[in-house]
């Protein structure tokens, strides 16, 4: 009867506990190129790459399911939005598929749908177990004016309901006659009443038009890269700064201050902010706000200019910045946590000095919601050889961001559509 009772004993106590797996996880079992795809990294972090094509990729944003969505800017088989499937996880994509008939940049998944942009509207589709219903799309705004310069639309959600979309403006400088020499910039801007800014909408109702927006902040020149940071729960973005400051007046600025100026600006995006555009335009030198010679300036003066709102951060000129991500992963070291990620695309008019960009930058946040410190490379070599005299010279340029479920990050390129993977390892 006791080695009975033992017997029965003994085969309760195996059965209460279950056997260890030791079968890795997803994340485990990611092992970085052995050339990181190209690209350098800091020590201890590696890449590997996700795809080396898709198209003319854009903005990027990834599912909980670890689907990955990549905006294009030109139609691949009739199809706006490449899927990335990665079904063994080994971190490649085994499985490409099409969605969507229409380009654009913005994507954004949050609120139970997948939303995305084109040049004149924004749509959405319901997610349904991680994967977006295509046959189900509900347009959210529409109608928006289509224009050649900066009429990307990007997008960025909130945790309160707003879709804001970045209207940018269909000008250099709000000049009589665009980019011309001599022209006289308008007072005040006609172009401020529906461009140069970022417009908060409803993201549940459908069917709105530019006019059922609200103007959220103003005198922007253009924005691609925009996030909401939860953390702050702030709106954030990048302004690409103007360009043409010898070209148009000579006598006041060399090609070396145009090449410099005027700065590229992180924004702090507050309900009813003004940066100034085109009245003014940043100079990182000065530190100030500057009166555009359009409207009389001298490089020195400030008039209107001085109680415009500053940049929390200036970068060199002409980098364009297109993309912008607060990172909230715990897969990276402590020092990243809640810090910036930018991706500069690159520069095409800094001669005579060296064009500059094409890297990925990160900047670390304090608590107060503003950086802590400088900016650093994070990620380079995307270009490729050791000096870009065009763009059109890139194998890559970085253009979109996003953070994965396991805190990996993912960049897009523009050139081919190549997509890496960043972990640390």
């Amino acid at each position: 009867m006791r080695h009975l009772i033992l017997s029965i004993s003994l085969a309760t106590l195996c059965m209460s506990f279950k056997p260890i797996d030791k079968t890795p996880n997803k994340t485990q079992k990611l092992k970085a190129d052995a050339d990181n795809g190209g690209i350098t990294l800091p020590k201890g972090f590696g890449a590997l790459v996700v795809s080396e094509g898709v198209g003319k990729a854009r903005h990027i944003a990834v599912s909980e399911k670890g689907d990955i969505y990549v905006r294009l800017s030109k139609l691949k088989d009739g199809k706006g939005t490449i899927i990335l499937k990665d079904t063994n996880g080994d971190g490649k994509a085994d499985e490409t598929k099409g969605f969507g008939n229409f380009v654009g940049t913005g994507i954004a998944i949050g609120n139970g749908y997948l939303y995305a942009s084109s040049d004149s509207s924004v749509s959405r589709y319901p997610m349904k177990n991680g994967i977006p219903d295509e046959s189900k799309p509900e347009t959210i705004v529409t109608g928006l004016e289509l224009y050649g310069e900066h009429g990307t639309k990007s997008l960025a959600l909130d945790d309160k309901g707003h879709l804001y979309v970045t209207f940018g403006a269909p000008s250099n400088a709000c000049q009589e006659k665009n980019r011309v020499k001599g022209s006289k910039g308008m007072m005040p801007c006609p172009i401020l009443d529906w461009h140069g800014g970022v417009w908060q909408f409803d993201a549940n109702k459908k069917n709105q038009k530019h006019a059922d927006g609200f103007r959220y902040a103003t005198g922007i020149r253009n924005i691609v890269g925009i996030t909401w940071n939860k953390e702050q729960g702030e709106l954030y973005a990048m302004q690409h700064g103007r360009d043409q400051l010898t070209t148009l007046y000579p006598e006041m600025y060399n090609a070396e201050q145009s090449a410099e100026l005027p700065s590229e600006e992180f924004l702090l995006l507050k309900k009813g902010s003004d940066f100034g555009w085109p009245y003014c335009y940043h100079d990182r030198f000065q530190n100030k706000k500057i009166l555009a010679p359009e409207y009389g300036g001298d490089t020195k003066t400030q008039g209107v200019c001085e109680g415009k709102d500053k940049p929390i951060m200036a970068f060199p000129a002409h980098w364009a910045p297109n993309a912008l991500m607060f990172y909230t992963g715990n897969q990276f070291p402590a020092k990243y946590k809640n810090g910036a990620f930018i991706c500069f695309h690159g520069s095409w008019n800094r001669a005579p000095l060296k064009q500059g960009g094409y890297f990925v930058a990160f900047v670390p946040f304090g608590k107060d919601g503003k950086p802590s410190g400088d900016y650093e490379v994070f990620a380079e070599g995307f270009a490729g050889g050791a000096e870009i005299k065009s763009a059109n010279d890139a194998k890559a340029r970085p253009m979109g961001l996003a953070q994965g479920t396991d805190g990996s990050i993912y960049i897009t390129d523009s050139v081919k559509g190549k997509v890496w993977r960043v972990i640390y390892q």
